[in-house]
C-alpha cells in the first residue's frame, strides 16, 4: 500500500499532467463545435522543427511517469503514443490535423492515471491457503471412507 506521502505525490503528479495535457492538447475550442486542440498541433505547424519540439515537450509526461516509478509496460506504451503522434505529424497537411486529433499527452496522462489508481487500490497479496487446501482435500477424501464405514 502506498504511504500518504506517495499518495500525495501521485495526486500532485496527476494534477500537473492534467494541466500540461490541457495546454498541449485541448486548450482551444473551435467556435460552434465541441472540437478542442492545444498548443502541440500549433507548434507542429512550424516547418522542419515543430513536430520535433512537440516530441520533446511530450517527454515531460514520460519523465513524470518515471518519477513515480510507473511500470515499464506503461512507459513503453507512452513512448509508442509519442512516436505515433510524432511520425503522424510529419505527413504534410494531414499530419497537422492528426496532431490535433491524436492528443498523445492526454492519452499518456490517462495511461499513468489508470496505473496510479491501480497502485493505490492494490492490497497486499495473501499467501495461498495451503492448510485450507490440505484439510479440504482430506475431508473430501474421507467422505467415501466414512460412507463405507456407515453402510457396513
Amino acid at each position: 500500500m502506498p504511504t500518504p506521502a506517495e499518495r500525495e505525490l501521485h495526486q500532485d503528479t496527476l494534477d500537473r499532467l492534467d494541466r500540461f495535457s490541457f495546454w498541449t492538447d485541448s486548450n482551444f475550442r473551435i467556435p460552434f463545435t465541441s472540437f478542442r486542440f492545444g498548443l502541440s498541433p500549433l507548434i507542429g505547424l512550424v516547418p522542419g522543427i515543430g513536430d520535433f519540439i512537440g516530441l520533446v515537450l511530450s517527454l515531460y509526461v514520460l519523465r513524470e511517469a518515471r518519477r513515480v516509478k510507473a511500470s515499464r509496460r506503461v512507459q513503453l506504451r507512452m513512448i509508442g503514443n509519442m512516436l505515433i503522434e510524432f511520425f503522424g505529424g510529419l505527413i504534410p497537411v494531414i499530419g497537422d490535423a492528426f496532431d490535433a486529433i491524436y492528443k498523445a499527452n492526454t492519452r499518456n496522462t490517462e495511461l499513468l492515471r489508470v496505473w496510479l489508481h491501480e497502485q493505490l487500490e492494490t492490497t497486499p497479496k495473501k499467501p495461498f491457503p495451503w492448510w485450507t487446501l490440505i484439510w479440504l482435500s482430506a475431508l473430501i477424501a474421507g467422505i467415501p471412507i466414512l460412507l463405507v464405514i456407515i453402510l457396513l
